[in-house]
Formats: C-alpha cells, sequence, structure tokens
C-alpha cells in the first residue's frame, strides 16, 4: 500500500497477531527424570513433620487471633 491508495479496508477482522507457539513439555517427560531415584525415608518423614508443625503452628495461631478477637468484640460490647 502506499499513499495514494488512502485508507486501508475496513472488513471489520481483527489484526492478526504474530506470537511465539510455546507449549510447556508432557508431564511424563517431566517425570520421568525423577523415575529412578530412590526414596530416601528419613528425609521424607523429615519433610513430613516439618509440615505437619507448620500446620500445627498455623492452627493454633489462627485460633488465637480467633479467641482475641471474641474478646475484643466482647469488650466492645459491654464498654
Amino acid at each position: 500500500m502506499t499513499a495514494d491508495d488512502g485508507p486501508a479496508p475496513a472488513t471489520g477482522d481483527p489484526p492478526i497477531l504474530v506470537r511465539e507457539e510455546w507449549t510447556p513439555p508432557p508431564v511424563a517427560e517431566v517425570l520421568a527424570q525423577y523415575a529412578g531415584r530412590s526414596i530416601d525415608s528419613a528425609t521424607a518423614l523429615r519433610g513430613a513433620a516439618r509440615v505437619r508443625d507448620s500446620f500445627n503452628r498455623a492452627r493454633q495461631a489462627a485460633a488465637k487471633k480467633q479467641v482475641e478477637q471474641k474478646a475484643a468484640r466482647r469488650a466492645a460490647r459491654s464498654a
């Protein structure tokens, strides 16, 4: 198109966007590198214990926060 042709015809079609086609690798291909690994039970137990401890701390913190909120509401009503 040159400047002499005038404005481009309005076709109503959206402009064509060129983008890179990339898809993640298949799950089986990603997990294949871990297929031959042996499981270290001591490490697995340690990791599970850490997760349990973290979960218990979070649950205790949530319970404490809930008790504090209830106490604050109770104090606000009685004041």
